[in-house]
Parts: structure tokens; C-alpha cells; sequence
């Protein structure tokens, strides 16, 4: 909470910083405003105060100064000579504040806080934007400075252009199939095929067909020959998802294709040899499951050469922060509008939760953010708790607060043109009028000509 003060007179000075001290601030003194903006810059993490009118260099010229340094450092302005044109100059021009002398301490400390606050909000955001910008690279983005996701980013990268297969291991919606896709992209194979196929999806009856594809006539119903899974992918990336689900019958002709790297489709004799990676998930332990004949023993230590450990949430809330701003900058994207703040009291909320589901869970919450954000007033908690709704929004708020966003979205992206928002949202001039006049929606504050 750092704040620099900039003022000629020296009783004002050493009073203003006492009053900001004894309120727990750390502050440092400056007499002239060149001295103090040798001390300022981009980085800078708190606040500036400044007297106006000073010799050799005023508080404005300071401002703009600062402001060129980064637009977004807050000024807090002090004057003993200021009229409505001063302030809504100097606003307009990009003060936080502007305080007339003489003021109370107390009117001083609580504009700072603000400033301090509005400071902290920005440099974090800046902060996690750039972060995000880090993992613009190559293959899909693991995001996350927690200790354990920095060591899996590590392993992957050193794992990735080998050709062992590997084990993924971690709770629903941890992320698994996105290190199964970042292994993928970052090897040899990338420009090959990535075929994915959940195990615990597919009929029981259906999956060795699905797994290695079925000739003609090879039972009833198999008109034309299928190439199954493992064909696709030769030559590239097989991710078998929910190993666990598979069934033991099926278990036994995946080990053979695993060992032998073969396969034969159903209802031919003709052996096909596979240059493939696969790279298996399971959310269970299959040493237990194992253990317990729910799974192949040797199956389990066929898959296990490499096993990748993917953690829980709750075990990385340090990322929490960074992900939730991820899905937020997404979701507002696809909505086409603006991203709402993150409060403090919002992101405790967040680093509270234990996040039984994990990534998918928090995204789901994030985009929730940005559809039902302002009808929640932004309140975190109720927006997580799928039973506790705000007052007074029934269902048919719910609706329509998704049906103003839907309008908005398309009057954005037309620039107000009525015809092609009319076309794009197939609704009759009329029924679109009325709704926007209902939730307050004007043409002209989306017409890009007009603004």
C-alpha cells in the first residue's frame, strides 16, 4: 500500500502523509514533481497524490506525465484554488480524484483506498493477461503457476517426443485430455490424427468394432467395412479416456494390439501393423482397481511404463485467479461483451470453494459469470450455489436476461443495423422492437457511425 505524495508546501505535505501513515499507508514525500516522477513508472504499485499548483512543473503537467507512463495509474489531485472547469478538466484528462483544500483526512484516506484498489485490480489483471499470453505457444494451454503444474509442463514437454505410451491419471475434470492433446501437439506426431474415444461411453457390444473396425457381412448390420479407432490413428495419437469403463472382455484383445502393435479388423484374417502413440486415462487407481480383478492386472502394467499425475484444484488454488480469468476472457469473447470485475470478496469466494469438479466446474462457473453476473449483482456465492437465486429473479428473469444479452450481442456485431439483426435472431421487426424497448436497448448506441 504504497503511496507517493507531491506538495511545495511543507505543512501541508508532512500533514497529508501523517493522515495517510497513521491509516496504515507507507508514504513517500516529494517537494517539487520532478523529483517525484523520477521515482514513477509502468510498475509503480500504488498511488499518486499531488498538489496542483506547484512551481517549475504544476500537478496536471505531472499528471500527463504519469498518464504517458501508464494510462491506467491513478491520480489523485488536490487543489486550493479548484472550480467545476479545474475538475472536469482534469477528470476528463484521467484523474481518479480531485480534492479541495481544505479536506478532511478522512475524505483523503478513503480516496486513496479506492485508488489503492482500483491499482491492485489492474496491475493483477495485467499480470494474469500476460500470463495467459505465455501459454499462446505451441500445443493446447496447461495454465497454472502451482508448483505441481509447472513440474507436469515439464514432464510433457520432456515426455512428448518420445514414443512410450503414457498413463494419465487425475479426478474428473482435472484437465486430463488436455495433457493427453498437449502430448500430442508437441511431438513428431502432431501433424498426424488425434483421435480421441471415451471408453465408458461407447456400448459394450459396440466398442471392440469402434476400437478396430469390422469388414462387410462381418456380423448382421455390417454393410460396408469400418475402420475402427486404432486405424485412424496410425500414425498418429490414440487417447483412450476412461480406461477403468472398458470392459475385462475387451481388456484382453487391446493388450494384444498394445504388445504386438497389429490389429485385425472383425471378420478378416488380414493382420494391419499400427505405428502408433496411445496415452490412456483413467480416473481411478488401477493398481486397486486391479487389485480388486476390476481391471487386467497386466493390462494395468502394460499402460503403466509413464504415468502422468494430474492435480485437483483444491490442490492448486494458487491457479485459481489466473483459470477463472481465462474462462471469463472466453466466454466474453464468444458473448461479444464486456468483461466483468472481479472483486475481492468474489475471488475469496472462489479460493474457498474445495472445486469437486475441478477446471470443468470453474468454467462452468466462469461463463455463469458472464451470462448472469449482473443479475446476481456480481454476488460470487449465489452464483454458485445453483439453489440460492437473487430476489425476485424467477425463471422468466433468468430468460430474460439471457434474451437481452442474446440482442445485445447481435446489435454489436450488426452495429445496429435492424434488418440483419432482425435475420440473424429470425424474430419480426416488431416483436424485436418491443423487446428492445423493453430492456431499454437504443439503435443508436450501437451504431458505430454515431459514436
Amino acid at each position: 500500500m504504497y503511496v507517493i505524495l507531491v506538495d511545495d508546501e511543507k505543512a501541508m505535505r508532512d500533514s497529508a502523509a501523517q493522515s495517510l501513515m497513521l491509516a496504515g499507508f507507507e508514504v513517500q514525500t516529494y517537494a517539487s514533481a520532478p523529483e517525484a516522477l523520477n521515482h514513477l513508472s509502468a510498475e509503480f504499485s500504488g498511488v499518486l497524490v499531488t498538489d496542483i499548483r506547484m512551481p517549475h512543473m504544476d500537478g496536471l503537467e505531472l499528471m500527463q506525465q504519469v498518464l504517458k507512463l501508464d494510462r491506467d495509474l491513478p491520480v489523485i489531485l488536490i487543489s486550493g484554488h479548484a472550480d467545476i472547469a479545474t475538475a472536469v478538466h482534469a477528470i476528463r484528462d484521467g484523474a481518479y480524484d480531485l480534492l479541495e483544500k481544505p479536506f478532511a483526512a478522512a475524505q483523503l484516506v478513503d480516496s486513496v483506498k479506492r485508488a489503492l484498489e482500483k491499482r491492485r485490480l489492474t496491475l493483477e489483471n495485467r499480470t494474469l493477461k500476460s500470463e495467459l499470453e505465455d501459454h499462446k505457444r505451441i500445443g493446447p494451454r496447461i495454465i497454472g503457476q502451482a508448483p505441481s503444474i509447472i513440474a507436469l509442463r515439464k514432464m510433457i514437454a520432456r515426455l512428448a517426443r518420445l514414443e512410450t505410451d503414457i498413463l494419465v491419471c487425475g479426478e474428473t475434470g482435472t484437465g486430463k485430455e488436455l495433457v493427453a492433446r498437449s502430448l500430442h501437439e508437441q511431438s513428431l506426431r502432431r501433424n498426424r490424427n488425434y483421435v480421441a474415444i471415451n471408453c465408458g461411453a461407447i456400448p459394450e457390444n459396440l466398442l471392440e468394432t469402434e476400437l478396430f473396425g469390422h469388414e462387410a457381412g462381418a456380423f448382421n448390420g455390417a454393410k460396408t467395412r469400418r475402420v475402427g479407432k486404432f486405424e485412424h490413428a496410425n500414425g498418429g495419437t490414440l487417447f483412450l479416456d476412461e480406461i477403468e469403463s472398458m470392459p475385462l472382455l475387451t481388456q484382453a484383445p487391446l493388450l494384444r494390439v498394445l504388445q504386438e502393435r497389429k490389429i485385425e479388423r472383425l471378420g478378416s484374417n488380414h493382420l494391419i501393423p499400427l505405428d502408433i502413440r496411445v496415452i490412456a486415462a483413467s480416473k481411478i487407481n488401477l493398481k486397486d482397481a486391479a487389485e480388486r480383478l476390476e481391471f487386467r492386472q497386466d493390462l494395468y502394467y502394460r499402460l503403466n511404463v509413464v504415468t502422468l499425475e494430474v492435480p485437483p484444484l483444491r490442490a492448486r488454488r494458487e491457479d485459481i485467479p489466473l483459470l477463472f480469468q481465462h474462462f471469463v476472457l472466453i466466454a466474453a469473447a464468444r458473448c461479444e461483451t464486456e468483461v466483468p470485475p472481479l472483486t475481492t470478496k468474489s475471488l475469496h469466494t472462489l479460493l474457498g470453494h474445495d472445486w469437486p469438479g475441478n477446471i470443468r466446474e470453474l468454467r462452468n462457473i466462469a461463463e455463469r459469470y458472464v451470462l448472469l453476473g449482473e443479475a446476481y449483482q456480481f454476488d460470487m456465492a449465489a452464483l454458485m450455489n445453483a439453489e440460492e437465486l437473487p430476489d425476485g429473479l424467477s425463471l422468466a428473469n433468468q430468460v430474460a436476461y439471457f434474451e437481452k444479452a442474446l440482442i445485445e450481442q447481435a446489435l454489436n456485431r450488426y452495429n445496429g443495423n435492424i434488418k440483419q439483426v432482425m435475420e440473424a435472431l429470425d424474430v419480426p421487426r416488431k416483436t424485436l422492437s418491443d423487446k428492445m424497448r423493453k430492456y431499454g436497448l437504443e439503435r443508436r448506441h450501437f451504431r458505430a457511425d454515431l459514436s
